[in-house]
């Protein structure tokens, strides 16, 4: 385990894949890139004709990283997208949007009625990205609440955030999670995809980069299982309290920007006793 982890954190800020495809006889980028400390995937996609990116699930850390990037291979950065509210990083979308003023944060609509995004999109509704990238939202709730899946059917590929992982899914006992919900929703909204359609996760933490949806619904040793059995697994894990859920969850819900919170409450000490 401590061999993993150094390794993930040697390689936090490096762009763990990279391609471009053909679309629509444009050039289309897409990156995946790592944080090894909350071992979430930030996903940047853009066009280098319309000279428009954007992230899935930055965070604050890496920032600085995602914007070298970005200028790198000449892009503006039009969309920070959250597949959640997190629990165990900071977003980097307030920041992001700082830098690059014409950005916009984005949530899924369902289950995120608290928390501030300049788009919330429903179940169905498509971002579209200037050069033809299009993420049609789908509502998977059960980890959070508030989950969403992004599929990108242009690129045969979909992006689970916390809902599924690669051999596993998210844990469902904290957030609103709901074990039934999660498996109904997996089963309805993600499985129901073409099996090559490839699965991005939010976090991996063994290394892995990718999956398809047909190998989930073969391997994954707890979505495989009957709704009951998968319901008992989630009862059972015994997972121990996030570690940065008392800071990420606050500042998540106001874009990562620690000065939206509302200020401390202070003592009146006209009312205290001398």
């Amino acid at each position: 385990m401590a061999a993993a982890t150094s390794a993930a954190n040697a390689a936090s800020s490096a762009v763990r894949t990279g391609t471009a495809m053909l679309l629509g006889g444009s050039r289309m980028v897409f990156r995946q890139l790592y944080d090894g400390e909350s071992s979430t995937y930030t996903y940047l996609l853009g066009h280098t004709g319309s000279k428009k990116a954007l992230l899935i699930d930055p965070v604050l850390e890496q920032v600085e990283r995602d914007t070298s990037v970005l200028r790198e291979l000449g892009l503006d950065l039009a969309f920070a997208v959250n597949t959640h509210v997190h629990a165990d990083h900071i977003t980097g979308s307030g920041l992001l949007k700082k830098t690059f003023p014409s950005c916009k944060s984005v949530l899924g609509r369902a289950g995120n009625e608290q928390a501030m995004a300049d788009l919330k999109l429903g179940e169905g509704e498509v971002l579209k990205l200037d050069g033809g990238i299009e993420l049609e939202f789908r509502s998977t709730p059960g980890h959070t609440n508030g989950c969403h899946s992004f599929v990108w059917h242009g690129g045969r590929s979909v992006f689970t955030g916390d809902t599924v992982l690669i051999r596993g899914c998210g844990r469902t006992d904290f957030q609103q999670g709901n074990p039934v919900s999660l498996y109904n929703a997996v089963w309805s909204k993600i499985f129901t995809l073409p099996e090559d359609y490839l699965l991005y996760p939010a976090h991996d933490y063994k290394g892995r980069t990718v999956s398809t949806v047909g190998e989930e619904k073969q391997f994954n040793p707890r979505l495989t299982q009957t709704q009951e059995k998968f319901v008992d697994i989630m009862k059972n894990l015994n997972l121990p309290y996030p570690k940065k859920i008392d800071a990420s969850l606050p500042a998540n819900l106001v874009c990562g920007l620690h000065e939206l919170l509302p200020a401390p409450e202070l003592p009146d000490t006209k009312k205290q006793k001398l």
